[in-house]
């Protein structure tokens, strides 16, 4: 058997065990459009645009989705339930390595589960797919204290900005969760590089997403697998007013370094009216993970 021919069916057992791990707990799997009226309003996440039906006029500005995030979630506000999903996503101004303008997602949701509960469906379903090695859980708090000696969740923009400029990086940000990130980068992920399965959870509140705030943290947890990140997941805020504030919010941001002028997705507030079911969801890079087990 080729190379490539073994590849491709490494991949293809990859996609059916995740199904047949869903389907054998009752996760129902859906399909959710790929061309939306509305772009991502995420700070650092950009859409691609495409202008379709001109040769007929009646040209409309449609945008690739970048996740399907909200379309999933419309479906929960609707009664769903458990739902999950594999597709294509799509993102402008990717490049590295690791980034791609196009690539595989896995998204699901789980219903009366709160972050840790999801997380140990993910090692579970890691186990499954043959990654046996055991998962370290390290809050985000205490990674810094461990591995940089640093009380992030107390530390101001100016303490981080010294401690920027004390590792000879560039401390020239105005939001506190850059500098975060840049010492997370700097500092923890070289650390993590070689743990084989590490969840970081509890992130600080300014780097929350769409993820529920309890004090100075948010309940939002990532997944890294030898230092790359795969997966990012969140116990979901449920009510349309804290979305439209989170949107608001992230145009705001978006505003202010100068990207593309957008506006909040009116119809998405008005389907999840009702609010979400306590849930907890994530995303998952399809391609990364694959890379990263073995099968």
């Amino acid at each position: 058997m080729s190379k490539v021919k073994k590849n491709l069916v490494h991949y293809q057992d990859l996609i059916i065990k995740i199904r047949e791990f869903f389907y054998s707990r009752k996760v129902t799997e859906v399909k959710t459009p790929s061309l939306l009226f509305y772009p991502s309003t995420d700070v650092y996440i950009d859409s691609i645009e495409m202008k379709v039906n001109r040769d007929i006029s009646r040209p409309t500005d449609l945008y690739l989705h970048t996740s399907p995030e909200l379309e999933m979630k419309r479906l929960l506000s609707k009664g769903s339930g458990d739902i999950f999903q594999i597709c294509q996503v799509y993102r402008d101004n990717e490049y590295g390595s690791n980034n791609s303008n196009e690539f595989t997602m896995l998204e699901f949701y789980r219903i009366d589960f709160d972050m840790h509960s999801l997380v140990d469906e993910i090692i579970d379903l890691l186990k499954m797919l043959g990654k046996t090695d055991a998962a370290i859980k390290i809050s985000y708090a205490q990674a810094f204290f461990e591995y940089g000696n640093i009380d992030i969740l107390n530390a101001d923009l100016e303490d981080l900005k010294k401690i920027a400029n004390s590792l000879g990086l560039n401390s020239d940000y105005d939001w506190i969760e850059d500098l975060q990130t840049l010492l997370f980068v700097h500092l923890i992920e070289p650390k993590i590089s070689q743990i084989p399965i590490c969840f970081i959870y509890d992130y600080p509140k300014e780097q929350s997403a769409l993820a529920k705030i309890d004090g100075p943290i948010a309940h939002r947890f990532e997944l890294y697998i030898n230092g790359i990140e795969i997966a990012n997941g969140y116990e979901e805020i449920q009510s349309a007013d804290e979305y439209r504030d989170r949107f608001n919010n992230e145009l705001y941001k978006r505003k202010m370094i100068e990207k593309k002028k957008l506006l909040v997705d009116e119809e998405f507030l008005r389907d999840i009216k009702v609010g979400l079911p306590h849930c907890s969801g994530v995303a998952i890079g399809i391609e990364r993970l694959f890379s990263s087990i073995s099968l």
